[in-house]
């Protein structure tokens, strides 16, 4: 229990990441610049073939980070053998955890990745698990089941949470200069965890325990999730007034004090707003609170495809035109701009919505040349060009995603109707503009 430290300054530990996608390929990446030898873990054998030949597997990760990260020594390897778990001085969780059919939290990812490490895992050795989840998780579903291999913390082994502050595509703030939070199931194990962290990231902030460290991470989103969820209910009132949600948010943010300007949407995407708000919903109420402005929120944000819909519906009316038969080109697949991260995007409800109303819907987005199935949706098709002839093909283009892509005038000249819910067509580039 003592080499670990020892390991952990001069760099000789070991780090394996389990989970090689947005959270976990950065964070190999960053431990590996770092001067550390790096186990990358992932069950998809071509993932783990792809980043052994130099290459990424996401847009926004420079494949010659990957390349140089396999020419470095000490040595970057990825696998899809769980085995060499027992090879790692620290073993990084960054897994999917996602909602149930009823918003109820999936461990099944994490969970099974703890029963692996527990199969393999040796004195020692820290676990640190940095999927978000409610508070509670780390201590209460991760130990017990870290356990089993006869081995207990702090005798043994450390134990903590430390959240994942990804934000795919961001280029001003870089995996390592985002202050990482550090708590464990117990001092011992926050000491540890913080002094691996420290030697890879700019800043780290111990906080008292690992239920402090998860619920951190829930606000933050609450945070986001809430004020978007304001500014969607905000802009269908505005809508109704007459007025422009985006014109009275960029009067608002001129105020220097006082004010963070939220956008509205065509509702949420991505892995952390649409869904860990609901992580601690479902946690409160075994203590017998209910999480009304989480609910509200939810509520608000999970209509907004709906409310674009509807939109639609009213602009094809105005022009003599039924949604049934329409052709409608949805632009953009990605739930944010300028990446290939389709994760809970609204874009696929739009397109359901489209289709259960008649329409003939066809998507474009450079990112995705080929529709990738999801855990809910498995529509299988392929991209539209990027053209203005294929624009003005359609009786509408709906603007989902505010790709750079898409700000070009020059594609919108044969387009006669545009429903923009991200305030990207300007009203004198020649099609009639609705903001949704």
């Amino acid at each position: 229990m003592t080499r670990l430290p020892s390991r952990i300054k001069n760099r000789r530990a070991v780090v394996g990441v389990i989970g090689q996608g947005y959270v976990g390929l950065p964070l190999a990446l960053a431990f590996s610049e770092a001067g550390f030898p790096v186990v990358a873990f992932d069950i998809d054998a071509t993932k783990v073939e792809q980043l052994n030949s130099g290459l990424s597997h996401i847009a926004h990760i420079d494949a010659r980070r990957v390349a140089a990260a396999i020419d470095r020594v000490p040595a970057f390897r990825a696998t899809a053998d769980f085995s060499r778990v027992a090879d790692c001085d620290a073993v990084l969780i960054c897994l999917p955890t996602p909602l149930g059919r009823h918003r109820e939290p999936d461990l099944t990812y994490i969970l099974g990745a703890a029963r692996e490490i527990a199969q393999h895992m040796h004195g020692g050795q820290l676990i640190v698990l940095e999927s978000t989840t409610y508070p509670g998780t780390t201590e209460e579903e991760m130990l017990p089941l870290l356990r089993s291999s006869g081995l207990d913390t702090p005798a043994d082994f450390w134990l903590a949470f430390s959240p994942e502050r990804e934000d795919p595509g961001n280029r001003d703030f870089e995996t390592v200069g985002i202050p990482k939070i550090v708590g464990g199931v117990n001092p011992e194990s926050t000491r540890v965890a913080a002094a691996l962290y420290a030697e890879a990231f700019a800043t780290v902030v111990p906080v008292s325990d690992s239920r402090v460290a998860e619920a951190s991470k829930l606000l933050e989103n609450i945070y986001r999730a809430v004020n978007i969820a304001l500014v969607n209910e905000l802009k269908m009132t505005f809508d109704r007034m007459g007025l422009n949600i985006w014109e009275v948010i960029e009067a608002a943010k001129t105020k220097p004090f006082g004010f963070q300007a939220f956008y509205p949407g065509p509702g949420l995407g991505g892995h952390c707003i649409p869904l860990d708000p609901f992580y601690l919903s479902w946690k409160a109420a075994e203590y017998g609170a209910w999480t009304r402005f989480i609910e509200l929120a939810g509520e608000i944000n999970t209509s907004m495809p709906h409310w674009v819909i509807s939109k639609a519906q009213a602009a094809l009316s105005d022009q003599g035109r039924g949604l049934k038969d329409a052709k409608v080109l949805v632009l953009g697949l990605a739930y944010k701009p300028d990446i290939d991260d389709d994760r809970e995007s609204p874009s696929f409800e739009l397109i359901e919505l489209l289709r259960e109303r008649g329409a003939r819907v066809s998507y474009c987005d450079p990112h995705f040349p080929v529709m990738r199935p999801g855990r809910r949706h498995h529509l299988g098709m392929s991209s539209a060009p990027l053209s203005a002839e294929e624009f003005g093909r359609h009786d509408l283009v709906l603007l989902a995603t505010a790709h750079k892509e898409f700000t070009d005038p020059g594609l919108y000249r044969l387009t006669r109707l545009v429903v923009d819910t991200r305030n990207v067509v300007k009203d004198g580039w020649g099609p009639v503009v609705v903001r949704a």
